[in-house]
């Protein structure tokens, strides 16, 4: 316990994005240079040291060094971010950013929205890590530019094209609870087309979930994508993206006996399981004149999305969403080197719709059209960058609606960057929340009106020698209109309503990134946050998270270790241990994970690999009542050509 706590100080010490890498791995830049495409609609993106709002970039060297197979786990070493599982690997896994919703975060595969569109959020427990990618994770108020759900901020999720990440890859590992995964990638380049095709499996028997159970909680998830770039000539390219996700996992329930003293706590539940299908695709064609200055693009996009729950005795529940866009953007940038505009228009029309598939509830279809409008200039005059971006929603369930956000970024001499955004955001409500029903436990609301927010952030960054980042954020915002569980007179079903009161969210994201070495990089992270619904602290939000990672390789880089070390502080969960169903607040432990992984090449094409997960075993909750994994090794082999 000493060498816990020694930990948790250490990790409590400090904050971080990390260091920014090539593609093939080679040490690259620090946090600053990389272009943020998430942070634009203009289509080219901008660079992360003239955004006034505040972005993370987790590269593909960084995702290797720590050898990341579900996406979930190295988000949490991002700023702003608090992660919470419920149960195994493959259950339920919500990121929520800033003390938002985890249905605040709007989140892009590839530029495809991902979200479920019945449950009006997107399930990072389905995700697991491609080979070749790049993570963006743009915080803040984002309406402006996407529209609903980008309250809290948007993660991009991104594969690297085959002329970003040329090559033929496949890596393969086994280890503890009767873990099996491995991922292959073939991609390529020509002079006029780029491809990649890559494929993920993860296969796990897991382990009991349940307090004192012994039900192991096993899962499997497959990924597969596909990109190609056609670029027939100097001004046109053509882009066509397809995704295929399927996850398959156990899960338990919580006691629903009223008699029995387990009675809201999660029990081995025989024969529970859920399966989650998901198809994405996206088409785009770019058209540039004017040298370059002159973008304009026009692209579709679907996403099809079928969750199944199972009981003892077959099938439960299910629904399918499916979401159908279509989006053109033009983007005109003027002036010279020395002081840039660039003006961005862009119109996106968008259906969603649902199906339940559960014999208790509603039965038909439900769609919602929207009609976004989006203005957006950008400014950039030598150490000076301004940023403005307007939206107008027209919506045939809810509101119309005007969403905004200006931002500023200034470079001292000094070295020193100040920066500073203000914006607003909204999210419209889910189809569950509008008609979910659970047999007198849930019911919907059709009367809900969208939720929305105000805020502001300041910070500071200092470069320190071009080998060190250091950096700080002040955020504030206020969430009006927010949707909770009401239990209403006289029978107390539980009830989704609008709260009449604010809630508030306001803390301090810091960070360290360095190399002060070709063999040595570090970065930290720490995020302090209060975060209160109507003066009630909110659940799954820590007040304090940190994290701390460094990566020492030898001189000829053929052997390397990565030290992550994770800090989550004291939280509430909600807890339905009383019979009548009222919900009750219980307080959750801190924990520290301690991970060590180790990378060696035997040859130029060859490398072996392991790593121990929790290795101090720590006991630990993410979710009420829901048991966690002890200490875990695996060990494997990657080949690259």
């Amino acid at each position: 316990m000493k060498f816990v706590t020694t930990i948790s100080l250490i990790a409590l010490t400090a904050a971080t994005p990390a260091l920014a890498q090539t593609p093939d791995g080679e040490p690259g830049t620090l946090p600053g240079d990389e272009i943020i495409v998430t942070a634009s609609r203009s289509g080219e993106g901008i660079k992360a040291s003239q955004l006034g709002a505040s972005v993370t970039v987790i590269d593909n060297a960084t995702l290797e060094a720590r050898q990341t197979r579900v996406v979930s786990d190295v988000l949490r070493d991002v700023p702003g971010i608090a992660v919470s599982r419920i149960g195994a690997m493959g259950g339920q896994t919500q990121v929520r950013l800033r003390g938002s919703e985890s249905n605040h975060v709007l989140v892009l595969i590839d530029g495809i929205e991902a979200a479920d569109p019945y449950y009006g959020e997107y399930d990072f427990g389905t995700l697991i890590a491609d080979p070749a990618v790049r993570i963006e994770v743009l915080r803040g108020q984002q309406s402006s530019l996407y529209g609903s759900d980008a309250i809290g901020g948007v993660i991009n999720y991104i594969t690297l094209s085959g002329r970003e990440a040329p090559g033929i890859s496949a890596r393969a590992e086994g280890g503890s609870f009767g873990t099996f995964n491995g991922a292959a990638r073939v991609a390529g380049a020509s002079d006029a087309i780029d491809y990649a095709l890559s494929a993920s499996y993860y296969d796990t028997d897991g382990y009991p979930t349940a307090r004192g159970g012994n039900r192991d909680i096993g899962s499997q998830s497959l990924g597969a994508s596909g990109k190609l770039n056609w670029t027939p000539t100097d001004t046109l390219k053509l882009t066509g993206v397809l995704r295929y996700s399927l996850t398959k996992a156990d899960t338990n329930n919580s006691e629903y006996d009223p008699a029995s003293p387990l009675f809201g706590y999660t029990v081995d539940s025989p024969g529970v399981r859920y399966r989650n299908e998901a198809l994405y695709g996206l088409l785009s064609a770019q058209l540039t004149a004017l040298d370059g200055r002159w973008i304009n693009t026009l692209s579709g996009q679907f996403a099809d999305t079928t969750r199944k729950g199972y009981a003892s005795y077959g099938f439960d529940y299910g629904d399918k969403g499916r979401r159908y866009k279509g989006s053109f953007t033009s983007s005109l940038t003027l002036g010279t080197e020395a002081v840039t505009h660039r003006i961005t228009g862009a119109v996106d029309v968008e259906r969603e719709s649902f199906r339940n598939l559960s014999s208790f509830a509603f039965m038909g279809k439900r769609h919602t059209d929207n009609l976004g409008i989006v203005g957006q200039y950008e400014l950039t005059a030598g150490a000076l960058s301004l940023g403005g971006s307007l939206r107008y929603d027209e919506n045939n369930r809810f509101d119309d609606t005007t969403t905004w956000r200006v931002q500023g970024s200034y470079l001292l001499p000094t070295g020193t960057r100040i920066r500073a955004a203000y914006g607003t955001g909204l999210k419209n409500p889910g189809y569950y929340e509008l008609y979910g029903y659970m047999d007198g436990t849930y019911i919907g609301n059709p009367n809900l009106k969208p939720e929305k927010s105000e805020g502001w952030e300041a910070g500071l960054e200092q470069s320190v020698g071009g080998w060190a980042t250091i950096g700080a954020t002040w955020f504030d915002s206020t969430l009006k209109d927010e949707i909770y569980t009401s239990y209403p007179a006289p029978d107390f079903i539980a009830t989704p309503a609008n709260r009449d009161t604010k809630s508030k969210q306001h803390g301090i994201e810091a960070f360290v990134s360095a190399q002060p070495l070709p063999q040595l990089r570090f970065d930290l992270a720490y995020t302090w946050l209060n975060a209160k619904e109507d003066g009630v602290r909110e659940i799954r939000r820590p007040r304090h998270v940190a994290s701390f990672n460094t990566t020492v390789s030898t001189a000829d880089q053929r052997l390397s270790g990565t030290l992550t070390i994770r800090y989550n502080g004291r939280m509430t969960d909600t807890a339905y241990t009383d019979p009548s169903y009222i919900p009750i607040t219980v307080s959750m432990q801190e924990y520290v994970l301690v991970n060590l992984s180790l990378d060696y090449k035997l040859s130029r094409n060859i490398a072996l690999f392991g790593r121990i997960e929790n290795l101090a075993d720590e006991e630990y909750e993410e979710v009420f009542s829901f048991a966690t994994a002890g200490r875990a090794a695996y060990g494997g082999v990657r080949l690259t050509f």
